[in-house]
């Protein structure tokens, strides 16, 4: 798994879906004022979003709630499929009050407003830090975080994922040892903060 770039010196990797070129730039402006260097990538359809994902390979992924064909919730289930450990932030002109809490319990790190994208350089550093000690993971460890802190017993993980249940115990213990926890409770209280698994099923 890739390390984690500093956003205060490293240029991020961002998509940015967004239908609205003016929005976009805005947004893309935004950044550069507050002093991240990004590349970014804006798409606008479901197809180029995931062509994106797999590609362009994304530190952080910006999206607005609601497009011509497809909205932020299916943005966030490919997110989280293709590229579980990258952030998702929603970046939006109007959003309810019920649709914000419904998408911040699915897993999306942070819903900001247009109007208020001075908000925005400080939730994605939040986003990264947060997400930092996952880069001492690697993917199959990811994937038994996640499965562990879904309930699944160590008999079932190994048989989804076809291995021992040793070898489950042992990504286990190295996932505490790198995580710097020592509980299951708290395995799962972290794999919920960074949206590995939505609050709610």
């Amino acid at each position: 798994m890739r390390t984690a770039p500093s956003p205060a010196t490293k240029t991020l990797r961002i998509i940015l879906l967004e239908n609205d070129k003016a929005d976009a730039d805005l947004i893309a402006h935004e950044l550069k004022r507050s002093g991240l260097t990004a590349a970014i990538e804006r798409v606008d359809s479901e197809q180029d979003f995931l062509d994106a994902l797999h590609d362009f390979a994304p530190d952080v992924v910006l999206s607005d709630h609601s497009l011509a064909k497809f909205d932020s919730s299916v943005a966030l289930e490919a997110v989280r499929a293709v590229r579980p450990t990258t952030p998702f932030i929603i970046v939006t002109g109007a959003i309810s009050g019920a649709q914000s809490v419904a998408a911040i319990r699915a897993g999306t790190e942070d819903v900001i407003l247009k109007e208020n994208l001075g908000r925005l350089v400080a939730s994605i550093n939040n986003a990264l830090v947060v997400r930092r000690p996952l880069h001492k993971l690697t993917q199959r460890q990811v994937e038994v975080l996640r499965m562990v802190a879904e309930g699944h017993r160590t008999r079932d993980i190994a048989g989804r994922l076809g291995l021992s249940i040793k070898t489950v115990e042992s990504h286990r213990g190295e996932i505490m040892k790198r995580l710097r926890v020592h509980e299951v409770v708290s395995l799962a209280r972290y794999a919920i903060r960074v949206g590995l698994i939505p609050l709610t099923p």
